[in-house]
């Protein structure tokens, strides 16, 4: 990332995003909490893009180079906390679930941000408590760093429906099935097909938030039937995608 802004200070406030609208690449010696109250947000540091629709939150530790995407009407949340204050003590970004009550407190918190009273200061600790309670997320695309696994991965971003395996898409790029294989679980830490499922739930989430039924979002990125979209939908985020928007 080229023309880093820094912001000494994370901010704490809530902020509207058009869809599409970004925050372009800066960091904070702060912490800072980002919750999507509506729409879908990506997260994107050097070493990858964390997603979250509106029951996620992402933490972004401080001094983490990090730019925001709004997908949707994005209403979003911003909490900052010092650099001497990590509830979670997580030193990389990460999804948190956010839970009806973590969600209101943040929504409290960040409506006043002057707001310096002894009542406000007990919502914090709240709030903070509710963090450390909150289950984290694996919703994340790793950025690749080898140009090989770089090529496979452009191709399935490109068409989440491509229903190529591992190895044609090796063929398609000149690199071995089992040297792919192992640069997944290497840089990634997962499976191929993990990896794509992750893939193709961002790419969902964000047609999701443009309003395409689900029937053609399940056709787009890749899965047999809306039967089985569905499925995986609701494991993952623990609701249908049916609901997503009505829920933000």
């Amino acid at each position: 990332m080229s023309n880093i802004r820094h912001t000494p200070t994370a901010p704490t406030r809530a902020k509207v995003l058009s869809a599409g609208e970004r925050i372009d690449a800066h960091r904070h010696d702060d912490h800072q909490i980002v919750y999507a109250g509506s729409g879908v947000l990506a997260v994107t540091t050097d070493a990858g893009t964390w997603f979250a629709p509106g029951n996620r939150a992402i933490w972004v530790p401080a001094g983490t180079t990090h730019a925001h995407r709004a997908h949707g009407h994005l209403d979003l949340y911003l909490v900052g906390l010092p650099a001497d204050d990590n509830p979670l003590g997580l030193d990389v970004p990460t999804v948190l679930a956010v839970g009806p009550l973590l969600r209101e407190l943040i929504l409290a918190y960040t409506r006043d941000p002057d707001d310096d009273s002894p009542e406000r200061r007990r919502l914090l600790a709240v709030l903070r408590d509710q963090l450390r309670a909150s289950p984290q997320q694996p919703l994340r695309l790793p950025a690749p760093t080898d140009p090989r696994l770089a090529a496979v991965c452009a191709l399935v971003h490109a068409d989440p429906a491509d229903p190529r395996t591992l190895a044609a898409l090796g063929a398609a790029t000149g690199v071995g099935e089992r040297t792919l294989s192992r640069l997944f679980r290497h840089e990634f830490g997962m499976t191929f097909p993990q990896w794509r499922t992750q893939s193709r739930l961002y790419h969902a989430l964000r047609l999701l938030a443009e309003d395409t039924p689900v029937t053609t979002v399940a056709h787009r990125c890749g899965w047999s039937s809306a039967s089985a979209f569905i499925d995986v939908f609701r494991r993952s985020f623990g609701y249908t995608p049916g609901t997503h928007n009505r829920r933000a």
